[in-house]
């Protein structure tokens, strides 16, 4: 077959030759495996899940049978014959598994044409890196009736997200880490109250669970939670919860706090009467997201806590997130600051907001991590809108942190990630005395524990300072 760089060309019916083949080699990959799950919905725990598959037959994770089966109809399809090739039938044989890391030989050679039909039986197989054959069988096919000479296609672009995955390199940054003794607020739904046992379950806090107790247990009990070894201190209401947590962060009886299913405004305004949690600086809040097609994780900040920030208050609100993204590895965290436009103007005051931001990190008046704007959102995350508008800054297409310009842009801008770019975030709010893992109602348990474990996380660094 006569390919170029840039060009490919099928065989013909008439060109084909009995011994005639063709081959290709692949290479599996964790990637290739999560793609070929999430095409055919094939979530086989064999294929996905390390530990259920090391009990297996095969000791350890296998590629899917038919993700061999594809690469023959890949040769088939695009090499040889290639181009106008109809399958007809395939017949397979596995003789071994596949495992990540195997590169395999596919072949396929001409067995027999019958010229009334057209049709082309050919014999496949494929063997890995040591010689053995892992699958083998006999496709017929109807080979191309004319020459096809044409630009070689580009492989579309698959964007593979496990949440899972993310999540337990998160797991891993605290893995060495003992748990914190943790006030959990008013956990009186099952999205709360699991998210702290799950929580506890993974290590990461004590949890202190504060509110109705009666409600609670009975949530439990409908939910099958056990909370044996649990404390639980007894109160009639959410405000009442919310003031007895603060009240044990100022004694020091918890290093943490996490909200449970009360509003946010009553437990911050509990901890704000609390001098012995005030620390000098605004406090706020911090968005930690995984997003499907960004290459790293997300920071965005202020969006829950302060409304209308002034630029003296952004000032604690990006020292905060720049200081939080050091403590989760980030040694100079790049911050955009957004608005609508990467120009300033004397309308916007966001642009100005962020004009004067960069010159005071240029002055040290915030410190630890990169800054430039403002930057208008499409710039701060992609580095080709970024090449596009002639925009040469080391921030933007390569965001640690988004400040936004406020609350409602912010939250606006969170929520559109997770609801429609299918992003996994966590919230946490620094600032105090102690960190305080802040979600939202409508956060199922998974939210709620990494957002427990960047408490956590935040709590550990403020014992060492």
């Amino acid at each position: 077959m006569n390919i170029s760089n840039d060009f490919v060309e099928n065989h013909t019916f008439d060109e084909l030759q009995i011994g005639q083949s063709a081959r290709l080699l692949r290479t599996l990959t964790p990637q290739d495996i999560q793609a070929f799950a999430a095409v055919s919905g094939d979530t086989n725990p064999a294929h996905l899940n390390a530990e259920y598959a090391n009990d297996t037959l095969f000791h350890g994770v296998i590629g899917h049978g038919m993700w061999s089966g594809a690469l023959i109809s890949a040769l088939l399809g695009t090499q040889f014959p290639g181009t106008g090739t109809i399958y007809l039938d395939q017949a397979l044989h596995f003789s071994r598994p596949v495992r990540i890391g195997d590169t395999l030989t596919v072949s396929a050679t001409v067995t027999a044409k019958d010229e009334h039909k057209k049709i082309v039986e050919l014999a496949c197989e494929a063997v890995n890196q040591k010689g053995e054959q892992v699958v083998r069988g006999v496709a017929r096919v109807l080979a191309p009736p004319h020459k096809v000479r044409m630009p070689r296609g580009s492989l579309p672009q698959i964007q593979v997200f496990d949440p899972e995955a993310r999540f337990n390199d998160l797991l891993a940054m605290v893995q060495t880490l003992p748990a914190v003794r943790c006030a959990v607020a008013h956990p009186c739904d099952e999205g709360s109250l699991r998210g702290a046992v799950d929580a506890a379950g993974y290590g990461l806090l004590e949890p202190v669970l504060i509110g109705p107790e009666t409600r609670i247990r009975a949530i439990a009990e409908a939910l099958g939670l056990d909370l044996n070894g649990m404390v639980i201190v007894n109160t009639p209401h959410s405000h009442a919860a919310a003031e007895h947590a603060a009240a044990m962060a100022a004694s020091g009886e918890v290093q943490s706090l996490m909200k449970g299913s009360l509003h946010t405004d009553e437990l911050i305004h509990a901890v704000l009467a609390r001098k012995e949690l005030r620390t000098g600086r605004r406090m706020s809040h911090v968005f930690r997201f995984d997003v499907p097609l960004y290459s790293k994780p997300l920071l965005i900040t202020d969006a829950a806590l302060n409304i209308r920030p002034t630029l003296e208050e952004k000032v604690d609100i990006v020292q905060n997130a720049i200081d939080f993204a050091r403590m989760l590895g980030l040694e100079l965290p790049r911050v955009a600051l957004l608005s609508a436009v990467e120009n300033v103007s004397g309308n916007m005051p966001s642009t100005l907001d962020a004009a004067a931001l960069c010159k005071m990190a240029d002055r040290g008046q915030i410190r630890g991590g990169l800054l430039d704007g403002p930057l208008a959102f499409d710039n701060a995350i992609s580095a080709e809108a970024a090449l596009i508008k002639k925009i040469e800054s080391p921030v933007a297409g390569q965001a640690d942190i988004l400040a936004v310009p406020d609350l409602e842009s912010g939250n606006m801008l969170a929520k559109q990630l997770e609801y429609l770019a299918g992003a996994t975030g966590s919230g946490i709010v620094l600032g105090a005395r102690v960190p305080i893992a802040l979600t939202s109602r409508a956060d199922g348990p998974r939210a709620r524990v990494s957002s427990a474990l960047l408490a956590q996380l935040v709590a550990h660094h403020g014992r060492a300072d």
